[in-house]
């Protein structure tokens, strides 16, 4: 299991779709939240997982990429508005409280994956991947260190093809690539349904119209996933031997790893959903000049 997952989100283009598309693969099944009483024990799992560092680089990411998106609003990414949409969408405690409920509704019903994700993450080894990938997501903000890891990563191709692979093997035992594409996918379609919800430009598109236009963009985020997760695993795990990266992916194709790689992932598409859906509705007000 790898925080990984985070990749920003792709929001695709507002043209709409000519013609009828091919439709979105089945999504994650939707996470319905679980009861307070069963939320306790997974915020002490999240509180592991360095959570709370997790969703200060989503809130910058998320900010940042809210501010690209304002250049097609009136009042432009410093439009006072908009940016109170921003701080109230990417509020990192509504976020934290979001991300576990919807994680303790897939983990809390199998103790014995939260209790070994909780064994391994909480050895000294697992705190050490934790925070090595909070602190490449943080790095990777700077765009100019983002283009260096991906020159970097090209020079390590052709030098060291075995270390490669292991990442490569890593990615795949958490199925990154995938689950990636169809996690921003599934958000670029909460983005559209939260404009026509608000009356937006694509409020006459059908559900069938909205699933053809983000199936369009498949190929260009599936490209833009896969330029971006091998540089990021290739900067946050270079510290680590071989053996540790070994037992870092050993981990992940257990059956426990597996199942909760599949919990969190689910989390944090519904965090995904939640926040593009709100976005998208924020956008729509902006356009039409509506406060929140």
């Amino acid at each position: 299991m790898s925080l990984s997952r985070l990749l920003p989100v792709v929001l695709g283009a507002l043209a709409l779709a000519g013609g009828a598309g091919q439709a979105l693969p089945p999504a994650m099944a939707q996470t319905v939240p679980a009861p307070s009483e069963a939320v306790e024990p997974i915020r002490a799992f999240t509180d592991l997982m360095m959570m709370d560092g997790v969703l200060d680089v989503m809130r910058a990411e998320g900010l940042a990429n809210g501010a690209e998106l304002a250049a097609d609003l009136p009042g432009g990414a410093t439009d006072p508005g908009w940016q109170a949409e921003l701080t109230r969408i990417y509020d990192t405690g509504a976020m934290r409280e979001t991300f576990d409920k919807a994680l303790a509704a897939r983990l809390s019903g199998d103790p014995q994956a939260l209790a070994a994700a909780t064994e391994f993450f909480g050895s000294e080894l697992g705190q050490r991947v934790l925070k090595l990938e909070i602190d490449a997501r943080r790095s990777l903000l700077d765009k100019e260190v983002e283009k260096a890891t991906e020159l970097a990563f090209e020079d390590l191709v052709r030098q060291n093809p075995a270390r490669v692979k292991k990442l490569e093997r890593f990615a795949e035992v958490n199925d990154l690539v995938e689950s990636n594409v169809m996690g921003a996918l599934n958000a670029n379609l909460a983005f559209f349904t939260g404009i026509a919800d608000e009356g937006g430009k694509l409020a006459g598109m059908d559900e069938q119209e909205m699933l053809a236009t983000v199936w369009e963009g498949e190929a260009q985020t599936r490209a833009d996933t896969q330029r971006w997760l091998y540089p990021f695993l290739m900067l946050a795990y270079q510290p680590l031997p071989d053996g540790d990266l070994e037992a870092y992916t050993a981990f992940s194709d257990t059956p426990e790893g597996r199942r909760t790689n599949a919990a969190v992932f689910a989390a944090f598409d519904a965090l995904f959903t939640d926040i593009s859906h709100r976005l998208g509705e924020a956008y729509a007000r902006r356009l039409t000049g509506q406060d929140i």
